[in-house]
């Protein structure tokens, strides 16, 4: 592991560069980025098609999620840029005052230093992450899916590129040198020179990184994420946000894989639906009581805690908002939830009792994204409490430290 730690050596250093580095130049970069981005985007194409090539075996999700193309590599840039135009955290003052000994003392928003983030088959988030990092003054190792590793190096050597220009580090960006299983059991045990871990994909890798990492760790963890129509709802709003919550993108993690639906609206609401997500050519599983109404394959129990990540819904008929409540809770992934209710008593229950990420009340789950919240782009949505949750942005990138200013003070 000589190798590894020398590699791990290099990237502290250049994250000590990085912390250096005033905002408007952090910020300048970033769009040099984008611009190289845009600039090489035949040679992203090029290994990027080489990699889809080789993919005929994975799920047409992880295939969505690996393939680039002309309008792809330019949100990618676009997305640089708009991180670019965030503003910078660094230095912020977040808290200050003056102490009985006449010490003032400033609460001071600062880098985390170091951040590792492992990831599955998505080429753009080796950009949107590496970009997040650097604009919040950190550098960024990146260890991304062996399916997208053409993609991810060509990436990455563009934004290298625009670093060695500048006279900078390229280590402040780099991609993992060993992308084995062992060599990743090993790097999340590195708190020498690592200060976080962010993993983000599938429950396996989760599982892996938590029981071996001895740095500390932000899971992106699985998107079970319900919809639970209430016996209030509107049924063309209902209609509306359940086909996008499943349908526009079902292999991302905020799309919904569970739809609750009171008993009092089911016998109405049901065949409606099933006509709705039938033109969508959606898979439903359905408990008994859904079957009775409407034709759908049988769902197991198993079903209620499946993260899809395809165009199958299950559904459940419960008898209030208590079932469907206990229902989330058990078997929720702490991810985004949503109710759709015109009662305001139900929607401040379900807000204020759901445990979760994010809680939606009349509005789609797949609203659950850091751009969508303003943050640019995100590293992942975290299912942590703590220090961050939800949306990751260039603010959960931070950390702080306590400036105290003396005029000569000793305790007595």
């Amino acid at each position: 592991m000589d190798e590894m730690i020398a590699f791990l050596q290099k990237v502290k250093a250049a994250s000590r560069v990085v912390a250096t580095l005033e905002g408007k130049t952090r910020s300048a970069l970033l769009n040099e980025m984008a611009a190289a981005i845009e600039a090489n985007s035949a040679a992203i194409l090029a290994a990027n098609a080489q990699d889809t090539q080789e993919a005929a075996a994975l799920s047409s999700a992880m295939r969505d999620r690996l393939e680039l193309n002309d309008k792809r590599v330019l949100e990618i840039a676009k997305g640089l840029k708009e991180i670019a135009a965030l503003r910078d955290p660094i230095g912020e003052t977040i808290d200050g005052w003056i102490a009985e000994d006449n010490l003032k003392i400033e609460k001071v928003a600062v880098p985390i230093g170091v951040v590792g983030v492992i990831y599955e088959s998505r080429p753009n988030v080796t950009a949107d992450v590496a970009a997040l990092c650097f604009k919040s003054a950190n550098a960024a190792i990146l260890k991304g899916g062996k399916e997208a590793a053409r993609s991810s190096a060509a990436i990455v050597s563009v934004l290298q590129g625009v670093l060695e220009k500048r006279g900078l580090p390229k280590e402040a960006i780099a991609l993992l040198p060993d992308s084995s299983r062992e060599a990743v059991k090993w790097l999340v045990k590195q708190d020498k020179y690592i200060d976080l871990i962010v993993p983000r994909g599938g429950e396996a890798l989760i599982s892996l990184v938590v029981q071996n990492a001895s740095v500390p760790v932000v899971k992106h963890d699985k998107g079970v994420c319900h919809l639970y129509l209430h016996e209030s709802a509107e049924y063309d709003k209902a209609e509306r946000i359940a086909i996008n919550a499943k349908v526009q993108k079902p292999s991302a993690c905020n799309a919904i894989e569970t739809l609750l639906i009171d008993e009092a609206i089911a016998a109405t609401f049901l065949p409606k639906l099933k006509a709705a997500f039938d033109r969508n050519k959606t898979e439903l599983r359905g408990c008994a009581k859904t079957r009775a109404i409407i034709d759908a394959k049988a769902a197991s129990d198993e079903d209620w805690s499946a993260e899809y990540l395809e165009n199958v819904l299950a559904i459940k008929v419960v008898g209030a908002i208590d079932e469907a409540i206990t229902h989330i809770q058990t078997y929720g992934s702490a991810h985004s939830e949503a109710i759709i209710a015109r009662d305001y008593g139900a929607i401040e229950r379900f807000l204020g009792e759901i445990d979760a990420a994010c809680v939606y009340a009349n509005a789609s789950t797949r609203f659950t994204d850091g751009g969508k919240f303003g943050f640019g782009a995100e590293v992942g949505i975290s299912t942590n409490k703590f220090h961050a949750r939800g949306p990751m942005g260039i603010k959960e990138l931070t950390t702080y430290k306590y400036r105290i200013y003396g005029n000569g003070q000793i305790r007595s």
